[in-house]
C-alpha cells in the first residue's frame, strides 16, 4: 500500500517515527548519529539523528521476494 505521506514508508505505509523493523548499524557523527535500518517490507533506510530530530534521508525499494513474516527484535550496533 504505497503512501504519498513523506513521514511514512512509501512502500508499506509504516510510519517513519515508529520503531524500525531492524537496525542494521549505527554510526556516530559530529552532530549525532546515522542509522542504517530495514523496514518490515524490506526497504533499506538511512536515518539521521541530530539536533533537528530523527528523519529518514534515503530509502530503497523493498527487497525482492516475500516480506518477512514477523518483526525481529531490533539489533543495535554501537561502535
Amino acid at each position: 500500500m504505497p503512501s504519498a505521506d513523506a513521514t511514512t514508508c512509501p512502500h508499506c505505509g509504516w510510519p517513519d517515527g515508529g520503531e524500525p523493523f531492524r537496525v542494521l548499524s549505527r554510526h556516530t557523527t559530529a552532530t549525532g548519529h546515522t542509522e542504517w535500518t530495514r523496514c518490515g517490507c524490506g526497504s533499506l533506510q538511512v536515518r539521521v539523528a541530530d539536533g533537528r530530530g530523527t528523519r529518514v534521508v534515503s530509502r530503497s525499494g523493498p527487497a525482492p521476494g516475500p516480506a518477512p513474516a514477523q518483526a525481529d527484535t531490533a539489533i543495535r550496533c554501537r561502535r
